[in-house]
């Protein structure tokens, strides 16, 4: 009988009865209220008035009336730069301890977003909402005794002048609790080591040692990770090694593209738990089994605002237009995609963090997320988003029962002069090129009215390249790093488009 477990289980669930549910609306106006009051005397604050915004009879519609959107560009260039020579009281009070370093999904690179003290406490707390939440998921008491291996970037932060930077995952993994040290694995001594494969060889040589019930992690890394160990030990999956996991915690993007590939790496089922932990904060968590859909977190120092997802409002370069509506949490629809932007304890201020998200469930307050801004397909009038190519890559697996962990698309003139979507497809599976490219096509136009009306006219077809899936990872590692929060864009322009292609055939990937 595992009592320490079944201790440990008794406390949570107590935890779940005793805390009350609140009412979001009201949480996201107090969140509201607490940052405008806190900020107040910042220079942003002062710049904006926040004080005569707290004075309004309706605060939310005041605010957004009062400060303009920003992407990090904006706010970097107009506000954020000013840390980094000397400032502080800028839009948060003080000076921020930390900078969450983030390469996103362009460029090379790396944004700098300021990270405060209040939201590395908010993170820990949205993190005590998730383990509270595995309550719901009918696990056994000793998954509880259990440890857990989180794979992000590395802890060894480094300093710089009187902060520190690194990836937001290295700076809430050197924030854990004491008591949640002896879980957690790999450990602060293997977890700082920076160079990505050098600590993912660590965790293949000590994975014997522990004895892992959850993951967590974004998934291209995390399945990279798992190959390793299972190819380090010469097994046949992950569970001859590690027979008590039982939960993926999943985040950063959507888990569907890489289910398949994933499932091929276990000898049994696991609980996959979606989150939405981005560097600008924790957004949301999944509460309950039998869902892919993520509870926002109303009330821990996040105020949200959504812009339809609409061609007319995003710019090319993902950013929203100055006109683009703002919709408030209250007024949101079911399964329409909008733009998230977020105000935040790190003094973030309508700030477009570039995800595209849907309600799927108004009622809870979940959502699950969509894709970015800048992986929308609109050349020659196509308005493909990421989530139905995502959708028609599925199809894909499940037609010609492969697995398609990763892709990348642009559209661009053909030799002919015509436009097509050229496609490269992650697999290592066979797979006639043709047939899948018939197929994709076919798939897009049935998802997608406006993807059926470009193929009629300007958009000629479909062009599909299967290539190996590491070549997604080292094309990450070459323009970016590897591991930690980094993700593959799924979509390119054509100039960043001839680079990926370029690099394919120094690599010897294609023709």
């Amino acid at each position: 009988m595992a009592i320490f477990g079944s201790i440990i289980k008794s406390v949570i669930e107590l935890k779940e009865t005793l805390t009350p549910e609140g009412e979001a609306v009201k949480d996201q106006q107090d969140v509201l209220v607490r940052l405008l009051k806190k900020a107040k005397d910042t220079a942003f604050g002062k710049h904006y008035d926040f004080e005569k915004i707290l004075k309004s009879d309706n605060i939310r519609k005041t605010f957004a009336e009062s400060i303009p959107y920003f992407d990090y560009n904006k706010i970097d260039k107009e506000w954020w730069h000013r840390y980094h020579e000397g400032e502080e009281n800028v839009t948060w009070p003080g000076r921020p301890p930390y900078f969450a370093l983030s390469s996103g999904t362009t460029g090379k690179s790396s944004k700098r977003i300021p990270v405060s003290d209040e939201m590395v406490e908010a993170i820990r707390k949205a993190g005590i909402k998730q383990v509270s939440a595995l309550s719901n998921f009918d696990l056994p008491p000793d998954f509880f005794e259990k440890e857990i291996m989180m794979l992000g970037s590395s802890t060894d932060l480094q300093s710089a002048g009187d902060h520190k930077e690194g990836e937001i995952s290295g700076i809430s993994a050197s924030n854990i609790p004491f008591w949640f040290r002896s879980y957690y694995k790999p450990g602060e001594e293997i977890a700082k080591i920076d160079e990505w494969d050098d600590r993912v060889q660590k965790i293949a040589e000590n994975a014997k040692q522990w004895d892992i019930g959850a993951l967590s992690g974004i998934p291209s890394w995390m399945e990279l990770m798992l190959k390793n160990v299972i190819e380090y030990h010469n097994l046949n999956h992950i569970h001859e090694i590690w027979p008590n996991l039982q939960v993926y915690a999943s985040g950063g993007v959507a888990f569907e593209p890489y289910e398949k590939s994933f499932q091929a790496l276990l000898g049994k089922p696991v609980q996959v738990i979606d989150t939405y932990l981005a560097s600008e904060g924790f957004l949301a968590l999944q509460e309950r089994p039998d869902t892919h859909a993520m509870r926002l977190i109303t009330d821990n120092g996040i105020y949200f605002e959504f812009v339809p997802f609409k061609p007319e409002y995003i710019n090319q370069d993902g950013s929203i237009t100055k006109d683009a509506p703002v919709i408030m949490l209250e007024d949101v629809e079911e399964e329409v995609d909008y733009v998230i932007l977020i105000s935040t304890v790190s003094g973030a201020w309508r700030y477009l963090i570039g995800d595209t998200i849907k309600f799927t469930d108004k009622a809870k307050n979940e959502i699950r997320i969509t894709g970015r801004t800048k992986f929308f397909l609109n050349v020659v009038g196509s308005q493909l988003s990421v989530n139905k190519m995502n959708d028609a890559v599925k199809e894909l697996e499940d037609e010609f029962d492969i697995k398609i962990p990763e892709f990348v698309v642009a559209a661009k003139r053909g030799e002919d002069g015509e436009y097509y979507h050229f496609w490269y497809l992650g697999t290592n599976d066979r797979a006639d090129d043709e047939k899948l490219s018939e197929s994709l096509d076919n798939a897009l136009k049935s998802a997608n009215k406006n993807y059926k009306v470009a193929r009629s006219k300007a958009l000629k077809g479909v062009k599909v390249k299967t290539i190996d899936p590491n070549m997604f990872h080292e094309w990450n590692a070459v323009n970016k790093k590897k591991g930690g929060q980094v993700k593959m864009e799924k979509v390119m322009n054509e100039e960043k488009f001839a680079e990926w292609e370029k690099f394919l055939k120094d690599q010897k990937a294609v023709d």
